[in-house]
């Protein structure tokens, strides 16, 4: 990877989309990220991956939370879902951000390019295992996957959790599970409306419902 040069641009340019357009979403695939740069620009938040089914981690996640939260940015944590025991993954995935309280946690919930993918059990299992340690339900991402599976059904459980839309289009269209977002990601970096990018680099990029004070008070601070 690259290392990210990121130039400062007016706050301005990253409030073009509905509610506080000013979260990225990030992994070890984003390279060397210059977050000093992402928060002149504006950017409040970044959620990191840090774990992937029962014993992956991502590489970056302990420097980059270091360098992040030395610039003020608030901190999120998710982990990629796989296709196998939905509580041993919670487990590896909560002494993996180990900062519990400080930290916004999110279960990924798509198909797995690799392996078998999570299904709605292990989801369950995943979601209820966090919500029991820390008090808290976990945020939900999903897109496509959760809609294919649960199509126009609820499940009580999964409802609990705040929901994060993956869908790059003009229009968030929630599943019948949930009354409405919480986050957007709107964008790849690629496809989806503007911006796309922040300072020319091209990243996730996530939308929240609400206003930078109901942002800050969700996470907490």
């Amino acid at each position: 990877m690259q290392e990210c040069i990121i130039p400062n641009i007016l706050p301005l340019e990253i409030m073009e989309m509905q509610g506080a357009n000013v979260i990225l979403d990030i992994s070890h695939h984003n390279g060397r990220v210059k977050f000093d740069k992402l928060a002149q620009a504006g950017i409040v938040g970044i959620i990191h991956k840090a774990t992937q089914g029962q014993t992956g981690v991502d590489p970056n996640f302990e420097s980059n939370r270091a360098k992040a939260l030395a610039e003020g940015l608030l901190w999120g944590a998710y982990h990629f879902a796989t296709g196998s025991d939905g509580l041993k993954q919670a487990q590896h995935f909560l002494s993996t951000v180990e900062d519990l309280d400080n930290t916004v946690l999110v279960l990924d919930f798509e198909p797995n390019p690799t392996g078998p993918s999570m299904g709605l059990e292990e989801a369950r299992a995943f979601v209820t295992h966090v919500k029991e340690v820390t008090g808290r339900y976990p945020g939900f991402y999903s897109g496509h996957y959760i809609k294919q599976l649960l199509g126009t059904s609820n499940d009580p459980i999964l409802a609990q959790c705040w929901f994060w839309l993956a869908q790059y289009g003009p229009t968030a269209v929630v599943p019948p599970n949930w009354p409405t977002w919480t986050m957007w990601q709107y964008t790849d970096g690629a496809f989806g409306p503007e911006p796309h990018d922040v300072g020319g680099t091209r990243f996730d990029r996530d939308t929240f419902n609400g206003s930078l004070q109901d942002l800050r008070t969700f996470w907490g601070t």
